[in-house]
């Protein structure tokens, strides 16, 4: 089959490697019909490089149809529509009896000290084979994939795999009180999700932070107060403008959708920069031991934030050596939130919003859609932000 590999910093290609097969009782095998890239592949691409290996498989956010089943899979058949979460999670373990997926003791990578085993992301997280391809293996099949009508075209439901849980689950550990106000930094498709959600959950002010003109515009259209951080002199001008919004507080929860490749961090770039560069027996082991963020949007939440409101992080984080302004965080009694999206946790609470009409605007929401053997393109089109490049789907 083909797929998309990880070949080097910056540097994908589309391959033909060996079909997968079931390997465990548990397993199903299904061949896609849409795959997502995602922001967090960005990372691969260019930050995470230390813990990527030659020829790993990419992607996480897969849907398509069941082609053949393990033993033990009782739930799913062969010809089924199935969108699959980005994580691996048996379903019935103590962590995932208590909604934490992401933690899941069945496939955490304890070697890594990590928690539940993800696809197509790194060997910290299982160096699971992805969803850029055209067939997947599916570990724990007997709980993970999720079953979706046949009829509409796949945008209606692929993103359960990570967009949208992702976003409801920064939503709802914002905790936005009634007659609250919400900020959303970064309008990538996880911030312009979040605040999609937001809005369609009732809260009547969301201001959203991005600089690239087309994601504002996007996120303005439904609703959201857009801020453009270029035209101010400095981030303190824009924390201003929308605390003078919240009367002088700042709003009571703000969604960092940004993580760790934030505009505005030089040194940390340049810290990145420079291990991605070290031949990989050196860079792995120093960017688990000193590995830093781009954190300038994380200090912005914490600025911005007011006293005692939540901080609600989805973007990814990967530094083990970050300063954290300690003080602040506890002096302004700063609720903060965090963790991968528990997908299966929100999945059944998303779902009718996606089969009684469209009220998140999913069946738009991709703004390219391109064959799987263009994904070098796509991976260099959506890091650079050209074209308006906000979501791209790929097909097999």
């Amino acid at each position: 089959m083909k797929a998309v590999t990880w070949q080097g910093r910056r540097h994908v290609r589309v391959e033909d490697v060996p079909d997968p097969r079931i390997e465990e009782p548990t397993d199903a095998v299904i061949r896609i019909t849409s795959t997502g890239l995602c922001g967090s592949d960005l990372h691969l691409y260019e930050v995470l490089t230390p813990f990527m290996t030659p020829g790993d498989i990419l992607g996480h956010e897969p849907m398509g149809v069941v082609e053949e089943v393990g033993s033990e899979v009782t739930n799913l058949r062969p010809g089924d529509r199935v969108v699959v979460p980005f994580q691996i999670s048996c379903g019935h373990c103590f962590m995932c009896s208590a909604g934490l997926h992401t933690q899941c003791e069945t496939t955490q990578v304890t070697g890594e000290g990590m928690g539940a085993a993800l696809f197509g992301y790194t060997r910290l997280y299982g160096a699971v084979p992805g969803a850029q391809a055209e067939y997947l293996r599916v570990p724990q099949a007997q709980f993970g994939p999720i079953k979706v009508p046949d009829g509409p075209a796949d945008d209606r439901f692929v993103y359960l795999s990570d967009v949208l849980p992702t976003a409801w689950q920064a939503v709802a550990y914002a905790a936005v009180p009634p007659g609250g106000t919400l900020a959303v930094l970064g309008l990538g498709p996880i911030g312009d999700m979040s605040c999609r959600i937001a809005r369609a959950q009732g809260v009547e002010r969301v201001f959203g932070v991005d600089l690239v003109p087309e994601r504002l515009a996007r996120a303005a259209q439904r609703g959201t107060e857009v801020y453009d951080l270029r035209v101010y002199d400095d981030e303190k001008e824009l924390v201003q403008a929308i605390r003078d919004e919240t009367g002088g507080r700042g709003p009571d929860a703000v969604i960092d959708a940004v993580g760790t490749e934030a505009h505005g961090s030089a040194a940390a770039k340049l810290a990145q920069t420079v291990t991605g560069l070290l031949p990989r027996k050196l860079s792995g082991p120093l960017a688990e031991r000193f590995a830093v963020d781009r954190l300038a949007a994380l200090y912005m939440a914490i600025d911005l934030v007011r006293r005692g409101g939540t901080i609600s992080l989805s973007g990814v984080y990967g530094g083990m050596a970050d300063p954290m302004p300690l003080l602040t965080l506890f002096d302004k009694q700063i609720q903060l939130r965090m963790g991968q999206a528990n997908v299966r946790r929100w999945t059944d609470a998303i779902m009718p919003l996606l089969t009684d009409g469209d009220p998140l605007g999913v069946d738009d929401f991709a703004t390219h859609r391109l064959p799987l053997t263009e994904a070098e393109r796509a991976y260099s089109m959506f890091q650079q932000k050209q074209d308006g490049s906000v979501k791209i789907l790929m097909q097999p």
